[in-house]
């Protein structure tokens, strides 16, 4: 580790730095016992900024290196769901809600808030009940709420159809596009362009989904640690999985276990049950990932906006984006030829830089000017 680092990148989210050096001497002594390199894998948006806020990947040993996979959500939609909801909000009769960082997602052809700019109503709502009172407002329109997001999100869009539902409210209606985190991590074991060693496990969707749910991924052979948000918790994490693959015992650790339980949230489940089925889902850089998604179930359709008619171009990535390599976490973000070279926050070309949650977001604000200095 370089001298020059000490622990000053720590201490801006560490609550105990003493505990955090503590962390980082355990984890040299374990990536000292394993002779090969290391490669550990987060999927969750908040972990990736954490991580590069406190300058953790810099302070790893040589041989272990942190890569970011599909944790978030708006980035591993793919550009074809994008475009569909570019050509509801196109009707006349719709109106089309959304959380705010889908506004500058491009489509093939521009983005919601380019096209609410040329006069199609888009709306950004704080939560799924602004989009419920926006349809009661407005009953000649049909109201659309863009469903993005893991199984964090996905049960409070099941609360407003609950809602939609009992108050017999017709126009309300959702595009679904939510995928499941189990699924996505069996795919990318699979996935021969990155070799992974272990897992830093996403807190808030093991919240809902619980940590048994990756035992399948462990008893594959892959290590799996179910951690916090602090840069302590993340280096636990690394410590837990370091030492999983020194002793050969791939598990599932829980080490969020002051909110994440085993089997997670049973009522926020059942509540998915009620509306969602399982279904195959195509990811941004992943492709179709079997039983990925949820769709709304056929007693549902009524609320489903996807069987809306549309026309739809075909689907066309920003040119020279390599957004889907970096969830894929097969290069870093630096490795593509946009990365603040015409593709930065303000300026966003691919997903992957317009979300707050987004890999390339979080090195452009926290390592950018990191990348030129080496690491010792």
């Amino acid at each position: 580790m370089s001298d020059s680092m000490d622990f000053s990148a720590l201490r801006r989210g560490l609550e105990d730095p003493a505990a955090g050096g503590a962390m980082l001497k355990r984890i040299e002594e374990l990536a000292a016992t394993i002779e090969r390199p290391v490669t550990l894998m987060e999927v969750c948006g908040t972990h990736t900024h954490s991580i590069a806020a406190a300058g953790l990947r810099r302070l790893m040993p040589s041989n272990v290196r942190l890569v970011s996979g599909p944790g978030c959500p708006v980035c591993v939609t793919p550009i074809g769901w994008v475009d569909r909801a570019m050509a509801l909000a196109a009707r006349e009769d719709v109106i089309v809600t959304t959380f705010g960082d889908m506004m500058r997602v491009p489509a093939s052809h521009g983005t919601l808030e380019e096209s609410r700019a040329e006069g199609a109503d888009v709306r950004i709502c704080y939560s799924t009940r602004d989009a419920l009172q926006i349809a009661r407002d407005n009953p000649e329109k049909k109201v659309v709420f863009l469903a993005v997001g893991f199984e964090t999100t996905a049960p409070t869009i099941a609360a407003a159809l609950e809602e939609a539902e009992r108050e017999n409210l017709p126009n309300f209606l959702v595009l679904a596009g939510h995928k499941t985190i189990p699924e996505a991590l069996e795919a990318l074991m699979d996935n021969n362009d990155v070799k992974l060693d272990g897992l830093l496990c996403p807190g808030h969707v093991s919240v809902i989904i619980g940590s048994d749910a990756y035992a399948p991924v462990a008893t594959a052979g892959l290590p799996c640690s179910v951690v916090g948000f602090a840069p302590n918790d993340v280096l636990a994490g690394v410590a837990e999985l370091l030492a999983q693959l020194a002793n050969d015992k791939p598990a599932v650790s829980n080490l969020y276990g002051r909110v994440v339980q085993p089997d997670g949230n049973p009522a926020a489940r059942a509540l998915l049950d009620k509306f969602f089925v399982q279904t195959d889902s195509d990811w941004r850089g992943l492709g179709i990932i079997p039983r990925s998604g949820l769709e709304l179930k056929v007693e549902f359709a009524h609320r489903n906006a996807a069987l809306l008619e549309v026309d739809l171009p075909v689907a066309r990535e920003p040119k020279g984006c390599r957004c889907g390599e970096v969830l894929q976490g097969t290069i870093d973000p630096p490795e593509c030829p946009l990365f603040g070279n015409g593709c930065d926050p303000e300026h966003a070309v691919g997903a992957c830089m317009v979300s707050s949650e987004g890999t390339c977001a979080a090195w452009h604000r926290h390592e950018r000017l990191a990348l030129s200095s080496p690491k010792s």
